[in-house]
């Protein structure tokens, strides 16, 4: 039987690099969106292909669900235990940007409040589901097999503007500094059970959402923004769950991965 994972926004962007990468490891999926239902049909599509060149066979199922509404939560919850019975990996990546980037003298309540209800609220909440589900899992399988046997892990991928001031988009940074106190509760509350968390901290990736900025950030990289010279990928931040995913650091809890190019560096 395969492992399943649940990524949340996986249909375009990172979430679906993590999805391919996952699919490369054999396992079963349920590809979360928000809005974007042909996006997230090619990524389910593309992760059964990717996984049968590897010679693995998985099933890629497709949900929609809104991360910041009560209801779309236990909706995808629901959707993940009756499609596939069990739930092994939950990877938080849905997550937005401000429409608008505005100075924090003049930035609105509105742009704030969505952010924090999707970037934070959402899988502050969501986490919390799963992780009771998990629990429990996992205390079934101690009373049947007196052991256990699977170690269920959570990912929530954060973003360097977690500790990064951008006067014009405050909301967003704001938003992903709270987020990042996700990830150690949940680490120390956890542990307990065999359940690992983690966060992986992402920069400057090619996606969507950074398009807008390209010949910004172009030029700031080639600028020596980073010891690594060029944008990260989807790709490399599949890596990195996928390296999580196969329990390659099973001695770390509440760890933050940076995948950045070096960004965090201090230098002189």
């Amino acid at each position: 039987m395969n492992q399943v994972a649940l990524i949340t926004g996986a249909s375009r962007g990172i979430g679906r690099g993590i999805a391919l990468e996952l699919a490369k490891l054999g396992f079963d999926l349920v590809v979360n969106y928000a809005g974007n239902e042909e996006a997230a049909r090619q990524t389910a599509a593309d992760c059964v292909a990717q996984a049968k060149v590897g010679g693995k066979s998985i099933r890629a199922a497709i949900c929609q669900a809104d991360i910041s509404l009560t209801a779309d939560r236990h909706k995808l919850i629901d959707f993940t235990r009756s499609t596939y019975g069990r739930l092994d990996l939950l990877v938080n990546n849905a997550g937005v940007a401000p429409n608008v980037r505005a100075d924090i003298l003049d930035a609105g309540e509105e742009s704030f409040d969505r952010l924090m209800n999707i970037n934070v609220k959402g899988p502050y909440f969501l986490t919390q589901l799963a992780a009771r589900w998990m629990v429990d899992s996992l205390n079934v399988e101690r009373s049947t097999l007196g052991a256990q046997r699977s170690k269920p892990k959570i990912i929530t991928i954060s973003s360097i503007s977690a500790y990064t001031a951008s006067t014009n988009r405050g909301d967003y940074c704001i938003a992903k500094a709270a987020l990042s106190m996700l990830t150690p509760l949940y680490a120390a509350r956890l542990a307990e059970h065999g359940i690992n968390v983690y966060e992986i901290r992402p920069g400057i990736i090619a996606t969507d959402m950074t398009g807008a900025v390209k010949e910004k950030y172009d030029k700031l990289i080639a600028d020596g923004l980073t010891p690594i010279q060029r944008w990260g990928t989807p790709e490399d931040i599949g890596r990195a769950v996928a390296a999580i995913a196969q329990d390659l650091l099973p001695f770390s809890t509440g760890e933050v991965l940076n995948v950045d190019g070096g960004f965090h560096l201090r230098r002189l």
